[in-house]
């Protein structure tokens, strides 16, 4: 029986991560199991383009991320059951940001949707693809 499920979702596309959200919670009814919903803002001293950023920054977009998340989870699956979702809001890597939280939940279950691949995509290898291939919990893969 699982226990926890975590649905990983890009809330820059909302219609698109819709069903990744309905086919999770779909997946948490059926187990009982407490449903997290984690979106990840890019860190942006990783890169070039963190000295024109503020840490300021980086808060008002993990805020304003935040509440993107809760707004498209209510939307998705209706605001009474958005209120026993666990909102998450990571910055770093998606990949390695949602492999951390699975653990840290130690969820039993990731739930991820698979877009269609850019050219940069075949050369780093997708979010969904690196999730899956380093999880250590099922992944299912919603297309």
């Amino acid at each position: 029986m699982i226990k926890t499920i975590l649905c990983a979702v890009d809330i820059n596309r909302p219609k698109d991560e819709a069903q990744v959200v309905k086919e999770a919670k779909k997946l948490a009814d059926l187990d009982g199991a407490q449903l997290d919903v984690i979106t990840v803002v890019p860190d942006f001293g990783a890169n070039v383009v963190s000295a024109y950023f503020k840490d300021h920054d980086v808060k008002s977009a993990q805020d304003g991320a935040a509440k993107l998340l809760n707004e498209m989870a209510a939307d998705v699956i209706g605001a009474e059951a958005n209120k026993d979702v666990r909102h998450l809001v990571a910055v770093g890597s998606v990949y390695e940001e949602v492999l951390k939280a699975a653990k840290l939940s130690k969820a039993g279950l990731i739930v991820i949707g698979a877009h269609r691949a850019d050219f940069k995509d075949y050369l780093l290898g997708p979010n969904a693809a690196r999730v899956v291939r380093h999880s250590n919990c099922s992944v299912y893969v919603v297309r």
